[in-house]
């Protein structure tokens, strides 16, 4: 690992468990092993150095929640897998991101403090919503859903669900929890679908 991974990977581990504001630059370079000229010849200021870690996390996140999901599958599918994924490969697992879901914390740090740091981690959020709604909407014109289901309003329920269970996980870090969390969206998918028998069954089938 060359110093500016090690840079990026501890400076990720503290944004995760310390936030943003109260991670030094001195933080980063001892944990690092890394001098203050050897810091400054990669990163040119902290917020230069967040926004490469944001850029690291994003895809640690894609590495751990698209994992198995087949773009052959239903959409409907797809949304399984990447909450299954949620559960199982992301917030669990501690390695890189110890803090959890670091995308929930940093948005609410810096929201007031950082406003335009805050508006880069929102960008994922966005992108994301984004992503659920266009799964729903194939899934509604593949004629997958119930007559009178609003894609809009499933996408945000699923959406914020979602957080609440990042938010519930960094909180607690119970896993029976999370699973209870997580399996009541996937039920939720399952009473919008009219094609059970294509797949989607209850959570904990």
């Amino acid at each position: 690992m060359t110093l500016k991974e090690r840079l990026v990977t501890e400076a990720l581990v503290l944004f995760s468990t310390k936030g943003y504001m109260s991670t030094s630059i001195t933080d980063v370079m001892e944990r690092a092993g890394s001098s203050k000229g050897g810091l400054y010849n990669h990163f040119r200021s902290k917020e230069e150095l967040f926004l490469e870690a944001l850029s690291t996390a994003r895809k640690i996140w894609r590495e751990r929640n698209l994992e198995g999901v087949n773009p052959d599958d239903r959409p409907i599918l797809q949304i399984r897998k990447i909450l299954e994924n949620y559960r199982d490969h992301y917030l669990p697992v501690e390695e890189g991101l110890p803090g959890g879901c670091i995308f929930v914390g940093l948005a609410v740090e810096l929201s007031d403090q950082e406003p335009r740091l805050a508006a880069e981690v929102n960008e994922g959020f966005i992108r994301f919503k984004g992503m659920i709604t266009r799964l729903l909407e194939k899934e509604q014109l593949d004629g997958g859903l119930q007559p009178g289901v609003e894609v809009e309003q499933v996408a945000n329920a699923i959406f914020s669900g979602l957080l609440g269970a990042c938010v519930l996980y960094t909180s607690d870090k119970s896993n029976e929890n999370l699973g209870l969390a997580i399996g009541s969206l996937i039920d939720h998918l399952s009473s919008i679908s009219c094609r059970d028998h294509y797949g989607l069954a209850a959570a904990d089938a």
